[in-house]
């Protein structure tokens, strides 16, 4: 990181610096010259060429007089000039002595009229230094805008290589001016994707760990038995209790790997789903008449719709509602009641049951995989799957699952976006 800053740094302010001597140099030759001094030069010597050659230098004292310029003719032998230089009647040429005097030399004919010499303008060692401040001032400019990137850029390095390492807690913190303030929270959106898959996988390792604990440990405590229970004077009824009882551990071990499978398939909802248009009414209905033969809680529906449909993957939302009808089916007393409408800028469909409260502190909890409630009313209280399930399908459908619990009643929410939504209103408006 600290090579890249100085490369950096090094880039600028040498680009910087070979722009400004560049355009120095040109604006020297091409604009910057001594024009006011060398015009007036030019006009008086092409007066002196006007006049008589033995003339010329009572001329020059008379303007010497009014004007102490340093002014002289000589002849051109008398003048020697490095290398091929020429004089032209009309083009001045300077030249500046080794005790930072400058002469001036301009053709009057066959003569040279010579200025100086001249003090060099003192102004002219306050420009290098003026020059001098430019540069370093730049170089500040560029230090300023620089030194934050690469400073930004170490910690981007250091949070990477420290995340590399299984410091899944790792964050980076820049302010929103930073110019890598986008990846910053790029990289803070991937670590907590990451972590939140780690946990989950070590949460589900434990848990799976204990579910299945349990049913297999009565498998193998029945095993144990299972000579006894075929005896020739064994009851046939207590033989067929006990392997129905074996039976049921069996299922409920399937049913626990089916809904990890289910939540673990889930877990690819950064895919971008093929959705379709799904019925939610006649789903709803379909539902409610499958599942009411399984509970003696009565199931009521209302609806003032006789369609309304939703963008989404049908199995899946069919998935959510079955699961939260099963959930009301089991914590329920007597009544569920299913809801469908549409709220503000959503679409709820809300299932009630009148069973016990769910304590405020678990509400937060409970789409959680595994998470179990402190409540304790029913013995069978499933895996804790089924509204971890429900809450990866309405994230992938853009929806989220709201609950609410009193104790009268808890209501469990779907609620999907309004947009690409079509309803069809009912006559009666509602059905039980």
């Amino acid at each position: 990181m600290k090579r890249l800053f100085i490369s950096l740094y090094l880039l600028l302010s040498l680009s910087f610096l070979g722009i400004g001597w560049s355009l120095d140099t040109l604006w020297q030759r091409n604009v910057d010259d001594s024009g006011e001094f060398n015009s007036p030069l030019i006009a008086f010597a092409l007066l002196l060429g006007e006049i008589p050659k033995q003339d010329r230098l009572h001329h020059l004292r008379n303007i010497q007089a009014n004007h102490p310029i340093p002014l002289a003719l000589h002849e051109r032998d008398q003048i020697a000039l490095a290398g091929d230089i020429e004089l032209a009647p009309n083009e001045v040429l300077s030249t500046i002595t080794e005790n930072k005097h400058e002469l001036f030399f301009i053709a009057v004919g066959d003569q040279v009229l010579v200025a100086g010499p001249i003090d060099v303008d003192p102004r002219e060692e306050l420009r290098g230094l003026f020059t001098l401040f430019f540069y370093l001032s730049l170089a500040l400019v560029s230090l300023v805008w620089v030194w934050p990137l690469s400073r930004d850029l170490k910690n981007l390095r250091q949070a990477t290589a420290a995340f590399g390492k299984a410091n899944w807690d790792t964050r980076i913190k820049l302010a929103k001016s930073s110019q890598v303030s986008p990846l910053a929270s790029t990289f803070n959106d991937m670590a907590n994707h990451i972590s939140e898959l780690i946990d989950n996988q070590k949460h589900l390792t434990n848990a799976i760990s204990h579910e299945i604990r349990t049913p297999l440990g009565r498998l193998k405590f029945a095993l144990a038995l299972l000579p006894q229970y075929f005896e020739p004077n064994t009851q046939v009824s207590k033989r067929d209790d006990f392997l129905n009882a074996m039976q049921a551990d069996i299922e409920e071990m399937e049913t626990l790997l089916q809904e990890l499978l289910t939540y673990a398939s889930l877990e690819t909802q950064y895919v971008e789903p093929e959705f379709e248009n799904c019925e939610l009414v006649n789903t709803s209905q379909q539902l409610i008449k499958r599942l009411q033969p399984l509970s003696p809680t009565t199931i009521n529906w209302e609806c003032n719709f006789e369609e309304v449909y939703v963008k989404g993957e049908v199995a899946l939302i069919e998935r959510a509602i079955q699961n939260l009808i099963t959930n009301a089916q089991r914590y329920g007393d007597s009544t569920i009641i299913v809801t469908l409408n549409i709220l503000g800028e959503h679409i709820r469909l809300s299932v009630t049951n009148d069973g016990p409260e769910i304590p405020l502190e678990d509400q937060p909890h409970i789409f959680k995989p595994f998470f179990r409630s402190k409540l304790q009313h029913h013995a069978n209280k499933g895996h804790g799957l089924g509204l971890a399930i429900i809450s990866r399908v309405m994230n992938r459908h853009r929806g989220r699952i709201t609950v609410s619990s009193n104790p009268n009643q808890t209501t469990f929410s779907l609620l999907w976006p309004k947009d690409s939504l079509r309803t069809k209103e009912s006559g009666d408006g509602q059905a039980s």
